[in-house]
């Protein structure tokens, strides 16, 4: 009998005909690393990155699997079309299909809800007998404690060479913009110490930065100094994502530089408190505030990715420039300036959605919205304005003279890999000021129409 044969996707967010991806520095698709680690070893799994190649929809198989975000979930629902034609069945699972399962479950034969760990066993072993479920759900949230990538199918692509690996995963925080409060309802589970270790034990000779895709490094004080100490024999160098009270904790810090934190990504988000308090960050300013926070980070040597979101209700022209002149004055390593996205499922979609304010109902399936779009109706600005802020932003912090100053910065060039890998990456950012700004949702010469799959 042949092996059960299962292909995994990536999908890009969309395509315009004739130009390259937005993207050409890819990093690898670590949740589809990780489902490839969950198959059953006798099951044949090959893996396509739409980012990067073409999909071979004509290669035999058995059943196709698409992780599906929000902002691909056109580009997912034609390339599950396109294996539909052909016989093939499609299942789908990620933050979208948790977020909206009723609109995931018309493009898919089986949706999963929620993490894989609890399910994906018994998805391929159904598929397999042929008695699959439209809906598999995790009811809680699953142990990590196998959860670990199968790294053999980025074999042969090309992505950066950071190595990505989860420590936890969810956040405690209740951000009203966040899909990760809302599909892991304010809670976060952790890998065993020791798999984490090997793992990067394992892969210490290959790369030369880790990055820990956590969504909160710090939630669990505890616990992460427990595994900083364990970490710092492997004289890593790393860098992560965590929230600001993280960075009033002296202890916390310490043993972040000791053990070879290079940054962190920090999401400020706003310099209003207004704005703050209605986003629920308002922990943001608290022992302190910014001025305190930054000087710790500043005095361990930790460089900062910070990010901005704007179109809350207190912003108005100014908070652009106000905010590129606050990371330009603490010399960001990086930054980003992003517009306000209402996600389906958050707080913030279902207020905006009952102020009527929004103008898409499900903007990511749109024909008229595009990448860069501001989705609502801010309330002190127009749409356009906050849209044509945001790239103005990005143009005045990655102009050659803001690179040049925050490049010859103390602690930027305090490392020499972090300080060569400056340069470039924000030259990088440079070029993609503009790059991505209207860029479709899905492949704009896919003609065909959506096929659904049967209820």
């Amino acid at each position: 009998m042949s092996a059960f044969r299962l292909t995994l996707v990536h999908p890009c967010i969309g395509r315009r005909p004739g130009e390259a991806y937005i993207k050409t520095w890819q990093m690898e698709s670590l949740p589809l690393g990780v489902l490839a680690g969950l198959t059953p070893p006798d099951v044949e799994v090959r893996f396509y990155d739409d980012r990067t190649e073409a999909i071979d929809y004509e290669e035999p198989t058995d059943l196709v699997a698409i992780s599906i975000e929000t902002y691909t979930a056109k580009r997912a629902y034609q390339i599950a079309s396109e294996f539909r034609r052909r016989g093939v069945p499609v299942v789908m699972g990620g933050f979208h299909a948790s977020l909206v399962p009723d609109e995931v479950e018309r493009y898919a034969e089986s949706v999963v809800v929620g993490e894989a760990e609890h399910v994906w066993a018994e998805v391929i072993d159904d598929w397999r007998a042929g008695t699959p479920k439209k809906r598999y759900t995790s009811a809680a949230r699953p142990s990590l404690v196998r959860s670990r990538p199968d790294r053999t199918i980025f074999e042969g692509k090309r992505y950066l060479p950071i190595g990505l690996v989860e420590v936890g995963r969810g956040c405690a925080f209740k951000c009203d913009f966040c899909a990760i409060q809302t599909v892991f309802r304010r809670t976060q589970t952790r890998r065993p110490h020791d798999d984490v270790l090997s793992e990067l034990a394992a892969l210490k000779g290959s790369r030369k930065l880790f990055f820990f895709v956590d969504d909160n490094f710090a939630t669990h004080a505890g616990e992460t100094k427990e595994f900083l100490r364990a970490l710092a024999p492997l004289q890593i160098r790393w860098v992560s994502q965590m929230a600001i009270p993280a960075a009033h904790d002296e202890e916390m810090l310490a043993l972040m530089a000791a053990s070879g934190c290079m940054g962190v990504l920090i999401g400020f988000e706003s310099l209003d408190p207004v704005n703050l308090a209605q986003m629920d960050k308002g922990f943001n300013t608290m022992a302190g505030g910014y001025a305190v926070a930054l000087a710790n980070l500043r005095r361990h040597q930790i460089r900062l990715y910070g990010t901005f979101i704007f179109g809350y209700d207190a912003d108005h022209r100014d908070s652009f420039s106000d905010a590129v002149a606050f990371a330009r004055e603490h010399a960001f390593y990086i930054a980003a300036f992003n517009h306000l996205t209402p996600f389906p499922g958050t707080p913030l979609y279902e207020r905006l959605q009952l102020e009527g304010r929004l103008r898409y109902e499900s903007w990511w399936l749109d024909p008229e919205y595009s990448y860069n779009t501001v989705p609502f109706r801010p309330a002190g600005m127009a749409a356009a304005e906050v849209e044509r802020g945001c790239v103005a932003a990005r143009a005045a912090f990655y102009s050659r003279r803001s690179i040049l100053a925050r490049g010859f910065d103390a602690v930027n060039r305090s490392n020499g890999l972090m300080w060569r890998n400056f340069w470039m990456i924000n030259q990088l950012h440079r070029a993609d000021v503009r790059l991505r700004d209207k860029w479709p949702l899905g492949d704009q010469s896919y003609r065909k129409p959506l096929l659904e799959a049967a209820s």
